[in-house]
């Protein structure tokens, strides 16, 4: 009767965990968008093209940052109103854009930021919550598949959009109504957090630090974090944000042939992340597959820059996010190397280290490559320098990878069913 019971509440928060992927969706919808109205925008927020990517960057400031508390608010008061304050701030993020200023703008996309970091850390929590040890890294891969769907949506659906002529502030006003609405219907679909009956015969209190002491004291959630970081850059800071402008000036390609062809790149995680989670889970190893990933985004990059001739570039872009679906694996690799006490914590560390990187090198990609992009005189140059300075990147994480630890060699196949069974005896007790 207890385990009928367990599989009973495991099943809503499946339930839930599928409504939240409309969120995940939403949020990279939200993500990738800006690079498609660049110009609109610009005129919208009365900024220059390199002003305006300037605000959009802003976005991971507080995505990372909010990762924490993310993180954070999911050990303590679990899915039901992180993920509903997280919506209901990016749809409010979403609304101040309506408002033609670059204050406006600027906290907007503070907002976005800040909302979306709740979407991620919240899916793989419910994940966490409804899906077994063997088979979490596939429903995490699939999360980021469904993600990346949004992301790809963000610019195949809205850059043609754009270009017959839709107002960027129609997108605007409904995407922040749409996700306010989620909001709510995550508010009602999520199960109310377990825990609150557990701490109620837990003589001891913890703070809210002590999760995070114990995953950022794991020197291997620093190495996660970071290879994870170096590996989503590219899709992130190029990809979702210049690759339009890059093809438009460096390679001459149209503004509808530009954009699909940056668009191709999350439509490969698409294919790439669901993939390589379901191969990690299937040979129980993380790292060669993480390596493989890694190198395979290398080889599409020198095909890209190099011998652009061997495919179209839509079709390199689309290989390149493939490869880069293995930017996921380490979110599987961080809860495997944390106890299970921490699983909301484990998620938002990663997503703030992983984005801490993606702050750090935006500004450092804009200022060296971005500045420079109008008036280079070498077009293929520009072109290839740009892109090897993600190819230095990505070699980088290969190299990180080799001091990292192993976990998918059934050491935590036991621990998912232990909680469990610990969770339902102190709720009869009680």
């Amino acid at each position: 009767m207890d385990t009928n019971d367990n599989k009973s509440y495991t099943k809503y928060y499946i339930i839930a965990w599928s409504f939240g992927l409309v969120f995940y969706f939403l949020d990279y919808v939200i993500r990738s968008a800006p690079a498609v109205m660049i110009p609109e925008l610009s005129h919208s927020f009365s900024v220059t093209e390199v002003g305006l990517v300037s605000i959009i960057g802003t976005y991971y400031y507080t995505y990372s940052t909010c990762s924490l508390i993310a993180g954070i608010a999911l050990d303590r008061f679990g899915a039901k109103y992180s993920l509903f304050a997280g919506a209901l701030i990016l749809g409010i993020g979403c609304l101040l854009f309506l408002i033609s200023s670059q204050v406006a703008g600027t906290t907007g996309r503070l907002f976005q930021g800040a909302g979306c970091a709740f979407a991620f850390p919240g899916c793989v929590y419910l994940a966490s919550k409804g899906f077994s040890a063997k088979s979490l890294a596939t429903a995490i891969g699939f999360t980021q598949c469904l993600g990346m769907l949004g992301g790809s949506a963000g610019q195949f659906v809205v850059g043609p959009l754009i270009e017959k002529g839709i107002d960027n502030t129609v997108f605007w006003l409904w995407i922040g109504v749409f996700t306010i609405i989620v909001a709510f219907g995550l508010y009602f679909v999520t199960p109310a957090n377990r825990t609150e009956k557990i701490e109620a015969v837990t003589p001891k209190k913890q703070s809210l630090l002590s999760p995070y002491k114990i995953v950022f004291s794991n020197p291997q959630s620093w190495l996660c974090g970071i290879i994870s970081g170096l590996l989503f850059a590219p899709t992130t800071i190029f990809a979702m944000t210049w690759a339009v402008d890059f093809f438009q000036k460096d390679r001459a390609l149209d503004f509808h042939t530009a954009t699909i062809s940056s668009a191709m790149v999350a439509f490969g995680w698409v294919f790439g992340c669901p993939l390589l989670g379901y191969i990690t889970d299937k040979i129980r190893k993380r790292k060669p597959v993480l390596m493989f990933g890694a190198l395979f985004m290398i080889l599409s990059l020198v095909q890209l820059l190099y011998f652009p001739e061997l495919l179209p570039t839509k079709i390199s872009m689309f290989l390149l996010g493939v490869g880069s679906g293995a930017a996921m694996i380490p979110y599987s690799i961080i809860k495997e190397a944390n106890p299970d006490n921490v699983k909301g914590s484990a998620t938002g560390a990663i997503n703030f280290i992983t984005f801490g990187v993606t702050t750090i090198l935006s500004p450092i990609f804009s200022h060296l490559f971005g500045k420079t992009l109008a008036d280079n005189t070498d077009k293929a140059l520009h072109f290839q320098q740009a892109g090897t300075f993600w190819i230095i990147g990505i070699a980088i994480a290969i190299l990180v990878s080799f001091i990292l630890k192993e976990t998918g060699e059934g050491k935590v196949n036991n621990s998912d069913e232990l909680t469990a069974k610990g969770t339902t005896g102190n709720l009869i007790k009680e």
